[in-house]
């Protein structure tokens, strides 16, 4: 049955202004607000372009008005009506469409509704939990902020797709049911009814297959594709996720990284008004570790870890001297004049221990010297040669951190990063791109007790370090390179291997047999002999960098549908268990896990 029938409406509830006074329209949406004042019911009502007041008059016509009177929250209605402007002094300066109002002089009652488990009032809508707003997702979904998430992530990806468009990319799709390849996070199986015992996978990534198109000669590929990871979650890791993916041909890293920085500088340009300056900031994965302690550094601030094991290589201080004759370093931060108490630094201390270091040293330079528990340990010389180092001034408070490197420099990143938030560092209105380049091809696994690849073993070494592959892999850097935005890695890619010969010697150093590669990249690496260009291309999270333009705290708040932190969906009650003859079919026993 069509309810509506002739009343379409005539444009949405927030596209009118004062130039449409004197229109008679038809508006449909929700009521948001009812309000009763003296016989006169006014109702703001609400589409996905905003809200527009809406009148109730009995002396304009008393038989919407009297339909009027059982409206509550939520329904869906549809009203004939006369755009006028509204009563001096009575106008809502915060809406769109404050200066105006409609007069109703017909009322449909296109669907009531229940009594709402939660108010979609901004104010009332931050006190619910997310598990509640997820289960009730369709609600959540008429708010302003979950409708500004998906309004602005369709744009975005609008103007993603005509950019790449643009510049002569094709965008083809990829399959979802492929092969398990494990790469380090666990495949989704799906078992095969038509293969008993064989299971696909679903993509972690669409890698080999956007490789394959370039042997296949496409030259410029792009998809904005769903990848799935079975790992633990977090706040910016779901389970399903989106990427903007891209690969090319016959290309280096430089234009790699024009491609995305002009990309990017159009979405920020066009979504935020906001003007990138580009070419963006480069930096090394080392000068990146060993200056933020982390590969996804946030550039906002000042702050960095400078390394002082050189001064007091010779110190006779326990501490130092032990952690450097085990091969550990020591570093610090000049933290300047921030104002912290000794209870202030007797915490961070606490924080280092629980981020795992044996502790934290601190300092506070005072005008008669160092103020510092580790003071007489440390000699004159030892002290002005730190105090050179981090560019130290009377009144600046010094921490240092002595452990294994690694340790050290994750410690005193995470100490950076929290005294930054705490002391508004930096102006959280700001948004700072930077590319991190010169990644090590290979990295230690020490719970493995092997060599691993730090992206994919698909990645190209530098082609000065081909020669150190069989002498010290540990040392060969990747053509690979990472897109950053206020600390949080929003992409990354690397130009490719497309020799066979090459690739072979990568699988070596990995210890994947041949009989292994076999098996896992079989119909890839057969391509890889029958012509295969330069290429090399580039995944985007578009998930990340949404959440991040928009300053949302979660993934989860600018994806429609998302999973909890523990993988299930609060709306469906997904996963969940399956009839007993399905999983027959499909030649399945299931095991419950011992209670």
């Amino acid at each position: 049955m069509d309810f509506l029938g002739s009343w379409k409406r005539t444009n949405y509830c927030g596209n009118f202004s004062k130039e449409d006074v004197g229109k008679e329209v038809i508006l449909t949406g929700w009521v948001f607000r009812r309000r009763d004042h003296g016989g006169i019911i006014f109702i703001d009502l609400r589409d996905r372009q905003g809200i527009i007041q809406i009148v109730f008059d009995p002396t304009y016509d008393r038989i919407s008005h009297e339909k009027a009177e059982s409206i509550r929250l939520e329904y869906v209605i549809a009203v004939k009506g006369l755009i006028r402007r509204r009563p001096e002094g009575t106008e809502n300066p915060d809406l769109k469409t404050g200066e105006i109002e409609v007069l109703v002089k017909e009322l449909k009652i296109l669907s009531e509704s229940q009594p709402l488990p939660f108010s979609l009032e901004a104010q009332e809508l931050q006190k619910v939990s997310e598990s509640i707003r997820m289960k009730y997702r369709y609600l959540d979904m008429r708010s302003d902020k979950m409708k500004e998430s998906l309004i602005f992530r369709h744009r975005a990806t609008r103007l993603i797709r005509e950019y790449l468009n643009e510049e002569g990319f094709l965008e083809i799709e990829t399959p979802m049911l492929t092969k398990s390849t494990p790469e380090g996070a666990r495949d989704f199986l799906v078992p095969s009814r038509l293969n008993p015992g064989c299971f696909f996978a679903l993509p972690q990534s669409p890698q080999l297959f956007k490789q394959i198109l370039m042997v296949g000669g496409v030259d410029k590929y792009y998809q904005i594709v769903r990848c799935f990871r079975d790992e633990d979650l977090r706040a910016d890791r779901q389970p399903e996720f989106t990427q903007v993916d891209i690969e090319m041909s016959f290309i280096n890293e430089v234009d790699i990284m024009n491609l995305i920085e002009n990309m990017l500088s159009k979405l920020f340009y066009e979504l935020l008004d906001i003007q990138i300056k580009t070419p963006l900031t480069v930096i090394s994965y080392d000068d990146a570790m060993s200056q933020f302690g982390t590969d996804a550094p946030d550039i906002r601030f000042d702050l960095k870890i400078q390394d002082i094991t050189e001064c007091v290589k010779n110190s006779q201080f326990k501490v130092f001297s032990d952690t450097i004759n085990a091969g550990g370093i020591i570093s610090g931060i000049n933290l300047k004049n921030l104002p912290l108490s000794r209870k202030d630094l007797d915490e961070l201390v606490e924080t280092s221990k629980e981020l795992g270091a044996k502790g934290l040293l601190w300092v506070k330079i005072q005008p008669e010297g160092w103020q510092s528990p580790a003071s007489k340990f440390i000699t004159e010389e030892e002290k002005k040669a730190i105090e050179k180092k981090l560019n130290a001034n009377t009144g600046d408070i010094l921490i240092f951190v002595a452990d294994k490197k690694k340790i050290t420099l994750f410690v005193l990143g995470k100490i950076r990063l929290l005294l930054g938030k705490r002391y508004n560092l930096f102006d959280e209105n700001t948004f700072q791109l930077l590319w991190v380049t010169n990644f090590p091809l290979f990295e230690y696994d020490e719970d493995e007790n092997r060599i691993v690849s730090v992206h994919h073993p698909f990645t190209m070494p530098n082609d000065a370090d081909i020669a150190l592959l069989d002498s010290n892999p540990l040392a060969v850097k990747a053509k690979a390179y990472d897109i950053v935005l206020n600390g949080t890695e929003i992409g990354g890619g690397s130009l490719r291997i497309y020799n066979m010969k090459l690739q072979q010697k990568i699988f070596d150093i990995l210890g994947l047999s041949k009989e292994d590669a076999t098996s896992k990249f079989g119909f890839f690496l057969e391509a890889l002999n029958f012509g295969a260009p330069p290429h090399g291309g580039i995944a985007l999270g578009l998930d990340r960098l949404i959440a991040l333009m928009l300053k949302r705290d979660s993934i989860r708040d600018v994806i429609a549908f998302p999973k909890t932190q523990k993988g299930t969906c609060p709306l469906t009650e997904a996963p969940s268990f399956v009839d007993e003859n399905q999983l027959r079919e499909l030649y399945i026993k299931r095991v419950l896990p011992r209670q």
